[in-house]
């Protein structure tokens, strides 16, 4: 099933799990599209961007995307990037998130997508692959959840803001530019922000960094230029912002 494409057809499949496998090259893009069964996008290297009506993820390589069935939803190849996805009906998946989620993976995990493309889509539910199939169905409910969405606000002026800052991110914006441009007191744009997005402008700013910084760290870039572009004093300071995100400095976080 290597290289093989979703059909919608497959949404009628008489099993609860079907997976597939592709192959992409740096810059390539899936065109939003939505599916009838809930997606698990695994990226088995290269890192991918995922983007919807509500936000924007960036899953790292080895990681997983949960994306709920019926959301709609592209995909951006940040490098090549081998992806392995399994595709999830209503039955079975009780409880698991109804938005968009980063997941990581565990090695149980991995290997089970890996097994699973090649399972055909009717499969025996009593034969090993159709054992692969349910016991991929049950790791799925321990994959940990990894904060790395960047939720992107539906006011006209803040999501301007935002979708400049993303392209171009930066640690000198600051609130009262930010205010100022939206034409509102400093308060009154803290307030809207926290509404609109859930974040603080700091915490958000933060997270739109570390977005940035990831794709860079994966296509081989150094962290002193990723933090010097970035506008943190130093890469130690960087590095120490990164590690307090998501767990490990950048030199080993891709690993």
């Amino acid at each position: 099933m290597r290289g093989s494409r979703y059909n919608d057809s497959y949404d009628e499949t008489p099993r609860p799990v079907v997976a597939f496998g592709m192959e992409h090259p740096r810059g390539h893009i899936v065109e939003p599209h939505r599916h009838g069964r809930s997606q698990l996008l695994y990226g088995a290297d290269g890192v991918m961007t995922v983007t919807t009506a509500q936000g924007v993820w960036v899953v790292p390589p080895a990681q997983a995307m949960w994306i709920p069935a019926g959301i709609v939803h592209s995909v951006e190849m940040m490098g090549p990037v081998s992806t392995r996805s399994a595709y999830f009906s209503a039955a079975g998946i009780d409880g698991m998130p109804a938005a968009c989620q980063v997941l990581g993976m565990t090695p149980l995990m991995r290997d089970l997508l890996l097994l699973s493309i090649d399972v055909p889509t009717e499969y025996e539910p009593d034969s090993r692959d159709g054992l692969i199939m349910a016991l991929l169905l049950k790791e799925l409910r321990v994959l940990p959840a990894l904060p790395l969405s960047l939720t992107m606000p539906r006011d006209a002026r803040l999501a301007r803001l935002c979708k400049r800052f993303v392209d171009q991110p930066s640690l000198h914006a600051t609130i009262d530019d930010w205010a100022q441009r939206c034409g509102l007191s400093r308060r009154s744009f803290t307030r809207l922000f926290r509404a609109q997005t859930g974040l603080s402008f700091v915490v958000w700013r933060q997270q739109a960094c570390l977005f940035a910084a990831l794709p860079r760290l994966a296509a081989g870039e150094s962290v002193t230029a990723i933090a010097v572009d970035l506008g943190y004093d130093s890469p130690a300071a960087f590095t120490s912002m990164f590690k307090r995100a998501l767990g490990a400095p950048p030199s080993r976080y891709l690993q």
